[in-house]
């Protein structure tokens, strides 16, 4: 039998597919833009025959409808690996929870930790000749998803760019139970290309001083990265490479403008690395079938040992709080839930290790109260309780904010906690001094 052949045998229309989920099943809907959206809206119908399906899924760029159903959270709970704003809202309406991961081990929990998927459900590109289907920009952890599934259900988009990559970047027709063909939309844009504040200009500025010729990139997303990447496009930086998570409109504009060519990379020589992609059209237009972009699983790219391998490793993330011990808070300002640990202390922790590498903590030295206007401190004596760590005050590296940029690798906590303050905003620098006096971690000779 042919392989379309076979292809017509397992298509199916979305309300057809979705009858295999039953009540207390375990259901994934696959990761960020690649997050399936026919099979969501037919499954949302059958909302009221069904009870405690929990989903799996991470950065979403739409709310799910299975979220918008009347007394949802009787039908359906999200469990994100990642939070993203949009779970953040469903968070707080008791639709949906964190799932603590460290993003680098997230195929090895699939294999090994978490129950088997009863159905999972992903979007994917068209089948080629050979039978195979891609996973477009979001490899990270599918491959192992699919080992641990009982049912696999394809929603085939043709919008969906084709993303070149090393292995576990796509599934052959024969491991698929069922095909949906999708409404073949273009994927979600995220980000885009908000002007950037003074604030994350300074910052930018800042970070770009260290970045030498050659270096190997990881960036984050929001402003102050792609600040980063538009200056870095403007600049006389060359012969950069890039081995990251995410991958951002910053690096189409870097490669657009000449600077990635990966030569000095130790592997994937001349290819940027990435596990998964958001942003808007252009870097959707710039992925695909672009085989100087490689797709590749999380376990590989966010693998602390191999970017350690990687000399002037750059690391460049953001963060919610930091305080004077050097503790990088990036989920939650206490009890309140943010974001998810993501890669941040892989990458990290990867470029402190890194023969010349820079891990940089970026984010502005104060955040105004949207309806009071009252000024507070990012930098804070120690963290709110209930914040969470997300990297740890013993592999701190470069912390940067509008007033400057310190280095605290091997500094004693007095010397880090003047340190930290001479970058705070001055308004609350006499305050932190007088905590940290509090604290034990300021010497008399300390300056003010």
């Amino acid at each position: 039998m042919s392989y379309q052949e076979t292809y017509k045998q397992k298509l199916k229309t979305a309300d057809e597919a979705v009858k295999i989920v039953k009540s207390g099943d375990w259901i994934d809907y696959g990761w960020c833009v690649g997050t399936v959206d026919a099979l969501d809206k037919a499954l949302a119908k059958r909302a009221d025959e069904l009870t405690d399906v929990n989903i799996r899924g991470g950065v979403l760029t739409h709310r799910p409808a299975v979220m918008n159903v009347p007394d949802a959270a009787r039908h359906f709970t999200w469990n994100s690996t990642h939070m993203g704003g949009l779970e953040r809202k469903m968070a707080k309406e008791g639709l949906a929870f964190y799932v603590p991961i460290r993003y680098s081990e997230l195929p090895r929990y699939y294999r090994e930790n978490m129950a088997p998927i009863d159905v999972l459900m992903i979007q994917a590109c068209p089948m080629d000749s050979h039978g195979w289907f891609n996973f477009g920009p979001s490899c990270s952890h599918l491959k192992a998803a699919c080992e641990r599934s009982k049912c696999i259900i394809l929603e085939v988009n043709t919008s969906l760019p084709y993303c070149h990559g090393g292995f576990e970047n796509c599934i052959h027709i024969d491991d698929v139970d069922m095909i949906v063909e999708g409404e073949n939309s273009l994927p979600d844009e995220l980000g885009g290309a908000a002007q950037p504040s003074e604030t994350d200009l300074a910052i930018a500025h800042l970070v770009m001083e260290e970045i030498p010729n050659g270096a190997c990139l990881q960036l984050g997303i929001g402003a102050m990265p792609g600040t980063v990447g538009k200056l870095i496009a403007e600049s006389d930086l060359k012969d950069l490479g890039v081995h990251t998570e995410m991958y951002v409109d910053a690096f189409v504009d870097m490669s657009k403008a000449g600077k990635i060519t990966g030569k000095y990379k130790p592997f994937d020589k001349g290819r940027q690395a990435f596990t998964f992609a958001a942003g808007t059209r252009k870097l959707y237009e710039f992925l695909d079938n672009n085989p100087q972009c490689m797709a590749a699983p999380v376990d590989y790219t966010n693998d602390v040992a191999r970017v350690s391998q990687i000399p002037n490793f750059v690391s460049i993330n953001g963060a919610v709080d930091i305080d004077l011990y050097g503790q990088v808070s990036s989920e939650s300002s206490g009890t309140t839930h943010i974001s998810g640990a993501g890669g941040q202390m892989d990458f990290v922790m990867g470029a402190y290790l890194s023969k010349g590498g820079k891990s940089f903590i970026c984010c502005s030295s104060s955040v105004k109260d949207k309806k009071t206007g009252e000024l507070t401190s990012r930098i804070r004596s120690t963290l709110l309780n209930g914040s969470v760590v997300t990297a740890t005050r013993s592999n701190l590296h470069y912390l940067v904010t509008e007033y400057g940029k310190v280095n605290v690798k091997g500094m004693s906590t007095w010397q880090r906690s003047e340190a930290i303050i001479s970058i705070a905003h001055p308004q609350f620098r006499e305050e932190l001094i007088a905590e940290a006096e509090k604290m034990h971690i300021w010497r008399r000779s300390n300056k003010k």
